[in-house]
């Protein structure tokens, strides 16, 4: 017992020397330019399709799951993207029915999009599941519970890798399989909207949440598998671009220091990212998930065990806030549970549903970058969203935002610094759009959308002017209330011009 307490309180005191070279590194970097980054070291900004384009019954858009969704009233106040920014009618955008003919007006628009981008200087990053689907095939077999759907989702890699290719050197397959099959397939909060009681949140009846989450993952990646190798094989002598698929991820911390709470801490880690790092990296899931979930959790066979290890370029990482574990294994004793049970833990992290600020807390950026160095083979990794959330309004002076981009941009330099092999930051988002968890109530744009005004015009905020001002040489240390007296310090606002 006194061995036992003794590595713990060795263990403690990693975790506090940890965290006090974190908070150290982030100060250090506090100061920084544009120019401490490496000359190839990507950054941006993103959007994604169903929050951005809008035209919902336009042109042959067939529905998908996050039409249905919305309509049936599952976001706050009934919202939905069915004019989202009006992407369509600003750069002309659609999408076919999931099978078949493929849709000439998206081929056009996306080939007239990818070119925009290029002809200004900007290499296209392109993720072909965010989050959505056809809704055919979820009337069909069920959707990512199917073994039928890795069939049709490498045909539709195929599709977008032929088309487009030649011009596209960076593809995601899915993004963040981990927090879409917890939402879509245990606790309905997110479509498809599969749950069953007594783990429903939103009333739902369809599936079974003690194995869908499970099954879903399990043929994403064998999906996504399937597309690196049609791509390495098919398309990769030719075209020289990288596939990878991206993971959510908290900044993952006990809540005491506990032992209790320590294991709990890994135990989540363990079921957030190992479930779909450690088939990626080592062909199996994590130890600790198949004791806990047993027969619920698939089998990889030895071939499919062979196609997904090492089927990545890179990974994507999705990071916003923290996260403290402490332990609930009583939990385990229950016979039925679902993935959420599984897991074990009292999960204490910001409202995903509210419109609140996230607390400015880098270190836990850090971390994870630590985490996936240490343990997960130091893999390249572009983090793909990162930004802050406010609620909607129509003020462009939104400080916040800038100050935890500087703080967060300036955690990248430091882990980049301490070995991570980073290779870009793009920030959440471009422009305000349709939240998959709010609607329009909150806001993570660099430029407003005025949705009062029937040409949705944007405007750029006090961020847009800031990050241009840094990708343009600027040092991060001018404040933000500095730019907000004397806009003279930037330029106009455009990020590229």
């Amino acid at each position: 017992m006194m061995k036992k307490n003794r590595e713990l309180l060795i263990l403690v005191i990693v975790t506090l020397v940890l965290l006090l070279n974190l908070v150290l590194g982030v100060h250090s970097a506090e100061k920084y330019t544009r120019h401490d980054f490496p000359n190839d070291f990507v950054f941006g900004s993103g959007t994604s399709a169903y929050q951005w384009e809008g035209a919902a019954d336009e042109d042959g858009r067939a529905p998908s799951v996050w039409d249905t969704y919305a309509h049936d009233g599952y976001v706050h106040g009934g919202q939905n993207g069915d004019v989202a920014c009006d992407g369509y009618h600003k750069y002309k955008v659609n999408r076919n029915d999931g099978r078949g003919p493929v849709n000439p007006k998206a081929l056009e628009f996306y080939n007239n999009l990818i070119n925009e981008l290029i002809s200004n200087g900007i290499q296209p990053h392109v993720t072909l599941h965010n989050f959505d689907f056809p809704q055919a095939l979820e009337d069909e077999y069920g959707g990512w519970i199917s073994r039928k759907i890795i069939r049709d989702f490498t045909n539709y890699a195929d599709v977008c890798f032929r088309e487009f290719g030649d011009r596209v050197s960076y593809w995601i397959t899915i993004n963040e399989p981990n927090v879409f099959s917890i939402g879509g397939y245990d606790q309905g909060n997110g479509p498809p909207h599969h749950c069953s009681p007594p783990f429903c949140i939103n009333k739902s009846k369809r599936g079974n949440s003690t194995t869908e989450p499970y099954l879903a993952v399990h043929h994403i990646l064998l999906a996504h598998s399937s597309a690196v190798r049609l791509y390495r094989t098919t398309y990769k002598e030719k075209q020289n671009g990288f596939v990878g698929i991206s993971v959510y991820s908290f900044g993952i911390f006990p809540n005491t220091p506990t032992e209790n709470d320590i294991l709990a801490s890994q135990r989540a880690r363990d079921f957030l990212i190992g479930w779909i790092m450690e088939p990626l990296l080592l062909g199996d899931y994590p130890t600790s998930m198949k004791k806990i979930a047993g027969a619920r959790i698939p089998t990889f066979t030895n071939r499919e065990s062979k196609l997904v290890k090492g089927s990545y370029d890179f990974i994507g990482l999705i990071h916003y806030t923290n996260a403290n574990m402490a332990d609930n294994s009583v939990v385990l004793e229950n016979d039925l549970r679902d993935f959420s049970a599984d897991m074990a833990v009292f999960m204490y992290t910001p409202d995903l549903y509210a419109n609140a600020e996230y607390p400015v807390e880098p270190w836990g950026l850090i971390e994870e970058l630590n985490h996936f160095k240490l343990n997960y083979g130091n893999p390249p990794i572009f983090i793909y969203e990162n930004g802050q959330r406010t609620a909607s309004n129509a003020s462009l002076q939104d400080v916040s935002r800038v100050n935890y981009l500087k703080a967060y941009i300036g955690a990248t330099l430091d882990a980049l610094r301490n070995g991570s092999n980073l290779k870009g930051y793009i920030a959440w988002s471009f422009i305000d759009l349709f939240e998959l968890l709010d609607g329009y109530d909150s806001s993570f744009g660099l430029y407003y959308v005025d949705q009062n005004d029937p040409e949705l015009k944007r405007y750029p905020k006090l961020s847009a002017k800031w990050y241009s001002w840094f990708l343009k040489g600027g040092r991060s240390s001018v404040e933000a209330i500095e730019l907000e007296k004397d806009p003279s310090h930037v330029s106009n606002g455009h990020f590229f011009d």
